[in-house]
């Protein structure tokens, strides 16, 4: 459909265009890339959805409230009545494993220590930045991002991996960084992540919009910054925005100034107050997921009694 329709392969000047068959996407929000082979993921999606037409269930990892029409769409479309929105399943995951649960991403050597730094920060200060386990970025696009944090004047917990800035022996933080946001900001290697983003004094979250982060973030209402990079990313990063209204994406090359003005959009702005007030709306929503008869656990009990049938 997107070949028939002229979407694919895309052309420069029509990123912006919308695709009216899957509304709110741009065609610069479809995973499939300038750089993609589209025959070859064309064939896949098109093996992939005639394969789904068979099954006897589909389980997906999300909850009906947010995304309704999304899963009536996949139930009509693609002809499966039992489509199970079971999550979001690392919620499932903290009831059996403690409170702090998993992260999203099993990576050694998380940093718990940050959280004892995170409580003596003020309720709600902390902007908790990270790109996930595999997007990178280049030396230049670090140093904007430091100052982007350290000019904004705002409390800050950094991911910066090992492996963030590809073909460099480590990332270099620029000179003077430290000594500028000493005290208001924070810097490791990896972090507990559904822990950080459930403590009081998260505020917000600038992320990849991975779909586990991005779902671990609506959990706790936390809004955010999207930076999408690949694959489902920049679908996710245009629901939060355009349908959710729970964040906004920075758009363009990573520039200091921008990157300040956008921390302060959402952390102290009225825009991003809102944003605030519409996730916590939505934290709400999947607190009831799990309770007794929320939708979640019955499409757990659903799934239990489908294949108990088998």
């Amino acid at each position: 459909m997107l070949h028939q329709n002229g979407y694919l392969p895309p052309e420069e000047s029509q990123l912006d265009m919308p695709v009216k068959e899957l509304p709110p996407l741009r065609v610069r929000d479809l995973f499939l890339s300038s750089r993609a082979d589209h025959d070859m993921l064309s064939k896949f999606l098109a093996k992939a959805t005639h394969a789904a037409r068979s099954y006897s269930a589909l389980v997906l990892n999300t909850f009906e409230a947010l995304e309704t029409d999304e899963l009536e769409k996949i139930r009509d479309e693609i002809g499966i009545a039992m489509v199970l929105a079971t999550g979001p399943l690392h919620r499932l995951s903290s009831k059996t494993e403690g409170t702090a649960g998993r992260s999203s991403n099993v990576l050694p050597h998380e940093d718990h220590t940050c959280i004892e730094w995170l409580d003596t920060q003020i309720t709600g200060s902390v902007l908790y930045v990270s790109v996930g386990s595999l997007a990178c970025m280049d030396s230049g696009e670090l140093s904007e991002v430091a100052w982007g944090l350290a000019n904004s004047g705002q409390p800050f917990l950094w991911v910066v991996r090992q492996d963030l800035v590809p073909g460099s022996d480590g990332p270099c933080l620029p000179k003077g960084f430290d000594d500028m946001v000493m005290g208001r900001g924070r810097v490791t290697p990896w972090a507990p992540q559904q822990e950080v983003l459930a403590h009081r004094a998260v505020g917000g979250f600038w992320t990849h919009n991975g779909w586990n982060s991005t779902l671990e973030s609506v959990a706790e209402g936390c809004p955010m910054i999207c930076r999408p990079q690949f694959a489902d990313q920049m679908m996710n990063a245009r629901y939060v925005d355009a349908v959710w209204g729970i964040g906004f994406e920075l758009e363009g090359e990573l520039e200091r100034n921008k990157i300040g003005e956008a921390i302060l959009k959402l952390m102290k702005g009225s825009e991003g107050e809102a944003m605030r007030k519409r996730a916590g709306e939505l934290k709400k929503k999947v607190a009831s997921c799990f309770e007794s008869g929320g939708s979640s656990l019955l499409a757990i009990n659903e799934l239990i009694d489908h294949v108990s049938s088998l």
